[in-house]
Order: structure tokens, then C-alpha cells, then sequence
């Protein structure tokens, strides 16, 4: 079997746990580092290698445009800054590359478009990095949702993801810095409730949108503040409500509320599970453990089934496979679309 390539377009601390997921993914091999420093490029590289070691080492690279331009590289990992990733995107597309993306994926949807176009066009795959929608538990949620019993229709949604960020990186932290992360929680937190809203609802989008920025920062008097603590509502078709909360300066939440007709579904750490091996979540005041192996608890420190590295073998498996999977770019655009809608809606308040 052909493990396909990677490589790293820049050495965000983010990259760690994909390195090792790549390691872990058994479809899958990282060939290549780039940073605009080579020397950054390395010294990732020797810190990485010894915890996964690949052989042979990772090429450490000067510059993007060598990465971009490496034979040895079939799809790139990018967790530039936000208002970095469209160039590279577009670059990597039109280089034959295949893209999986940081979130946000863009500035604004119309940017996001422009880069899935660009990779249906050079008929290479684009997919976001949200972890959660690899998880089988989020597969077994699908079939909950859908069985018109368990649930029935849904009313209300209800999710919060946040933590609070050190006050004495405020300065340097590239979260609070508009000219890179223009949204701020919304773009970084609220991100996740967003898509677990939009899976929950089968990707149709809110007819409407009202959105608050409660808090806003900013790194220094240069640059416009950004979101770092915010709410949002949604109403959907048939009466149906969604709210979160998403915040840099609350303690850590990660949970989502699903409540309709005939029952409800709780799930109190929907972006990343507690058990990597047998994810819960609460089906009408009952818990129900998913088995995502047979280790029976045996390798519970493994990456080997953890939902990052779902997402790699995913991911790898579907560019092995010669097709394009069109539903993946379909649930980055419409996160982003919502994204957009609230920060629009919210700055005019």
C-alpha cells in the first residue's frame, strides 16, 4: 500500500498532534516541514522525531514554495493563520496537491469558495480539520438523529465550547491579532458549535442569525479588536432554535444539548471524547458508550483509534481512492457561511 506524503506548511504547535496522528495512521508518512526560517523548520523536526520518529526524516524546508513545490509531498497540512491560508490553498491546488485545512479555512465564505473551486478544478481533495466529525461516535449520533424515535424532531440546540487563555499572552497570542485571526473565538471556538449545529440539522442552514460580541480584545492599539467572548442564536425551518457560546476568557465547556419531541441527547465533550476507545454521551438520561475498538481498555493511551487519527486515515484513504468526497468542502463552506452571518450581524450592535 502507498502511504500518501505530507507535508507540514508551517510549524504551529497545532501540527504536533497531526504528526503524531500521521505517525499513528498506518496510510500515512510525513516527508516535509516548511517555515519561512529553516532553522524553525529543524528544530520542530528534532523535537517531533523524538517522540514519532519517521524514517526517513522529514525534510526541512526554507520556504512554502519549496514544500509546494516538492515531488515528495501528495498533500499538504495547513495551519497557517487564517489570513494566510487562501494564498496557500490556492497555491497547493493549482500545484496538484491535496489540502486539509485549519479552521476557520478563510477570512470570509466567498474566500472559502474560491479555494474549494480551486480544488475541484486541479481535482485535488479539500477537507477542514474538525477532529470530532471523525469520530464514530459522531457517525452513531447520525443514525440517532435520524430514527425519528429516539429523538424525534428536533426543537432546541444548545452547545458551549471555551477556555480561558493565560492573560499574559494577551499581547503576542496571533488569536487576538485582527489582521490574522479576524474572528477571534467565533472564528476558533465557535467554529465547532457551529458545525455540530449544522450536522445535527443534516447541513440546512438557519434562515436566521443573531449574534453578540460580549467581549472584545485586541494585541496592541494597531490593530481592531476581535471577539473573545460571544453568543449567538439561530432559528432554522419549522421553529427550530440553536444558541452557543464561545469564549477565550470562560473556563473550559465542551458540551452540546440536542432536546426534541420524544427525547434528548447530551453529549458533554463533543469536539475531542474523554476516552478516545469508548466515547459516551447520554441518550435520554441514559448513558450509551460507543466501542470504537476491541482493545477493552488494554492500549488506552494509543492514538491509533483517536479521532485526529480517524481523520488522517479518512482523509488518506479517500486520496488513495481517486475520487473527490464533496460533502467534506459542503461542511466547511456552510461553517463558514454561518461564521460570517454572525460576525456581520453581531458588529452592527
Amino acid at each position: 500500500m502507498k502511504k500518501i506524503r505530507f507535508g507540514f506548511l508551517s510549524t504551529a504547535n497545532i501540527g504536533r498532534k497531526n504528526w503524531k496522528s500521521i505517525h499513528a495512521s498506518g496510510n500515512a508518512v510525513l516527508t516535509a516541514v516548511a517555515s519561512r526560517d529553516v532553522a524553525r523548520s529543524r528544530k520542530f523536526i528534532a523535537g517531533m522525531q523524538a517522540e514519532a520518529a519517521f524514517a526517513p526524516t522529514p525534510a526541512a524546508l526554507g520556504s512554502y514554495e519549496e514544500l509546494i513545490a516538492s515531488p515528495d509531498v501528495d498533500a499538504v497540512y495547513l495551519p497557517l493563520p487564517t489570513a494566510l491560508r487562501k494564498e496557500w490553498v490556492l497555491r497547493a491546488a493549482a500545484a496538484g496537491k491535496h489540502v486539509l485545512c485549519e479552521k476557520p479555512c478563510g477570512i470570509n465564505a466567498a474566500d472559502v469558495q474560491e479555494m474549494i473551486s480551486a480544488c475541484k478544478k486541479h481535482r485535488v481533495q479539500f477537507m477542514d480539520g474538525v477532529m470530532f466529525m471523525h469520530n464514530p461516535r459522531t457517525a452513531y449520533l447520525r443514525k440517532i438523529l435520524d430514527d425519528g424515535k429516539s429523538i424525534g424532531q428536533i426543537k432546541r440546540i444548545t452547545s458551549s465550547f471555551s477556555f480561558r487563555m493565560d492573560p499574559k499572552t494577551y499581547g503576542r497570542d496571533i488569536r487576538l491579532n485582527s489582521q490574522l485571526e479576524p474572528s477571534g473565538c467565533l472564528g476558533d471556538l465557535g467554529w465547532y458549535c457551529i458545525r455540530i449545529t449544522l450536522f445535527a440539522m443534516n447541513w440546512k442552514l438557519p434562515r436566521e442569525v443573531r449574534g453578540r460580541i460580549l467581549t472584545a480584545m485586541r494585541t496592541d492599539k494597531k490593530h481592531a479588536p476581535v471577539p473573545v467572548d460571544f453568543a449567538a442564536e439561530m432559528v432554522f425551518d419549522d421553529d427550530i432554535s440553536a444558541s452557543f457560546y464561545c469564549s477565550f476568557i470562560a473556563e473550559y465547556q465542551n458540551w452540546v444539548h440536542i432536546s426534541g419531541t420524544k427525547g434528548s441527547l447530551v453529549i458533554p465533550d463533543f469536539t475531542k471524547p474523554n476516552n478516545d476507545h469508548e466515547p459516551s454521551f447520554e441518550l435520554n438520561q441514559k448513558e450509551v458508550r460507543v466501542k470504537c475498538c476491541n482493545c477493552k481498555g488494554r492500549h488506552s493511551h494509543s492514538l491509533e483509534f483517536a479521532q485526529q487519527t480517524n481523520m488522517i486515515r479518512n482523509f488518506a484513504n479517500q486520496i488513495r481512492s481517486g475520487k473527490l468526497n464533496p460533502e467534506w468542502p459542503m461542511w466547511a463552506l456552510k461553517t463558514q457561511q454561518v461564521v460570517d452571518e454572525c460576525l456581520k450581524l453581531a458588529s452592527k450592535r
